[in-house]
C-alpha cells in the first residue's frame, strides 16, 4: 500500500521539476472520461465542423476521454507552455508586402519542444517513484494522439475552454500550447477552473469569416487556420478575400481576448522567440521558393509540415489580396506551376492584380 503522503511529496516535487523543464503551468486531474466532452464531441462531428480532418472521427471512441484511452490510468498530468508573443499579432493587417504568420508558428517547431520536456519530466517521474517506493506506469502525448488536451486542461484547472475553443489562462491568456501525461499514480486532482468568459465576445466579432457558429463552438471548415493549414485542396472563393495576408494560421481571435493583458512575455519559452525572418516575410521572396529551398527555409518549423505547393497556394491568395502591382511578376511566373492547386491560386491572384 503506497503511503498518500508519500504521493503527495511525489506531487509536489513534480510540479518543481515541470517548473524547471519550462512548463509554467502544470496540473492533476482524474483520469476519468466526462460525458459531457464527450457529447460535444460526438456532436461537432455530426455537424460535420471537422472538415476534411477524417482523423478526428475515426478514433472519436478513444478521444471521448483518458479512461477510453487507457482504462488503466488514475491520473492526468497536464501541462501547458508559454508561446506569448512581445508584439502585436494583428500588426500586419492589410499589409501590402508583408504576410502574416501564426505567432505560434514564428519559432521552433512546438512539437519538439513539449515532448522533449514531457519525456524529461516522464523519467524523472520514473526514477522517482521507483525511488520513493512509488509503482509508476505513464503515456504522454503532445498533439500526435486522439487526446482532448484543452477540456483535460480545463478539469486540471490550467484554464477554461474561452468561446473561440482555446484554452484561457487567467496568468498566461490565450497562449499556451498543451501536453498531457497519463499514469497510474493516484494524484490529488486540483480544482477544475471555472469559465470566466462572462459576457465578453470579442473573439466571437473578430473572427474574419465567421467561424463560430455559437460561443463554444468552432467550424473548422471555415476557419482560417483550418483553410491555409488542413485544407488541401483550392480554397472556396468564397474565403479566399478574408485570408488577407495571412500564410499559415490565424491569431484574431485568439489577439483580442482581454485575458491576454495579464501574459507576460518572460514566461515565454525561449524556444518559441520568433525568428526574425518569419516576424515580417516578404511576398515576392515566399513566391519564389521552390520545394528545396522550402524545406530549408523552414526546416524545424511548423510551417514545413504543410509542404511547398500548399504554402506558396497561401502566399498568392494573399498576393491577390494586396492589390500590389509590384508583385505581378512573381505571381505571373507561377501560372504553369506543375500544381494544379497553385497554378489555380496564380490565375485567380493575378486577376485581382
Amino acid at each position: 500500500m503506497v503511503n498518500a503522503g508519500d504521493i503527495m511529496s511525489l506531487q509536489q516535487d513534480l510540479r518543481a521539476e515541470a517548473a524547471r523543464l519550462g512548463f509554467v503551468a502544470v496540473g492533476f486531474a482524474p483520469a476519468t472520461d466526462d460525458p459531457e466532452v464527450a457529447r460535444r464531441l460526438h456532436e461537432w462531428l455530426a455537424a460535420g465542423y471537422h472538415g476534411t480532418m477524417g482523423w478526428m472521427a475515426d478514433r472519436a471512441d478513444v478521444r471521448q476521454g483518458p479512461h477510453s484511452m487507457w482504462p488503466a490510468a488514475d491520473s492526468v498530468i497536464a501541462l501547458g507552455m508559454s508561446y506569448c508573443p512581445d508584439g502585436d499579432p494583428l500588426a500586419l493587417e492589410g499589409d501590402p508586402e508583408k504576410a502574416r504568420i501564426s505567432v505560434y508558428a514564428q519559432g521552433r517547431d512546438y512539437h519538439d519542444v513539449l515532448k522533449k520536456a514531457a519525456k524529461a519530466l516522464a523519467r524523472w517521474l520514473t526514477a522517482e517513484g521507483e525511488k520513493r517506493g512509488i509503482p509508476v506506469e505513464l503515456k504522454l502525448f503532445v498533439d500526435t494522439a486522439p487526446v482532448m488536451e484543452k477540456p483535460l486542461g480545463q478539469a486540471a484547472g490550467l484554464g477554461w475552454q474561452g468561446k473561440h475553443t482555446c484554452l484561457v489562462s487567467r496568468t498566461h491568456g490565450s497562449w499556451l500550447f498543451l501536453g498531457a501525461i497519463y499514469t497510474t499514480v493516484p494524484f490529488v486532482p486540483d480544482q477544475p477552473h471555472k469559465d470566466r468568459c462572462g459576457s465578453c465576445t470579442a473573439c466571437q466579432v473578430a473572427c474574419p469569416t465567421n467561424a463560430f457558429p455559437a460561443p463554444y463552438q468552432i467550424d473548422a471548415r471555415r476557419c482560417i487556420s483550418y483553410l491555409n493549414i488542413e485544407h488541401k485542396g483550392p480554397v472556396a472563393e468564397e474565403f479566399r478575400e478574408a485570408l488577407g495576408n495571412r500564410i499559415y494560421g490565424c491569431d484574431d481571435c485568439l489577439a483580442v481576448c482581454p485575458w491576454n493583458k495579464f501574459a507576460d512575455v518572460a514566461a515565454r519559452n525561449m524556444a518559441f522567440v520568433a525568428r526574425e525572418d518569419l516576424v515580417a516575410p516578404r511576398l515576392d521572396e515566399l513566391l519564389a521558393l521552390d520545394d528545396a529551398a522550402f524545406r530549408a527555409k523552414f526546416s524545424g518549423s511548423p510551417i514545413k509540415r504543410i509542404g511547398r505547393n500548399r504554402f506558396v497556394r497561401n502566399c498568392l491568395y494573399a498576393a491577390g489580396n494586396s492589390r500590389n502591382p509590384a508583385l505581378r511578376a512573381h505571381v505571373a511566373a507561377l501560372l504553369d506551376d506543375p500544381d494544379e492547386v497553385v497554378a489555380d491560386a496564380a490565375r485567380w491572384a493575378l486577376h485581382r492584380l
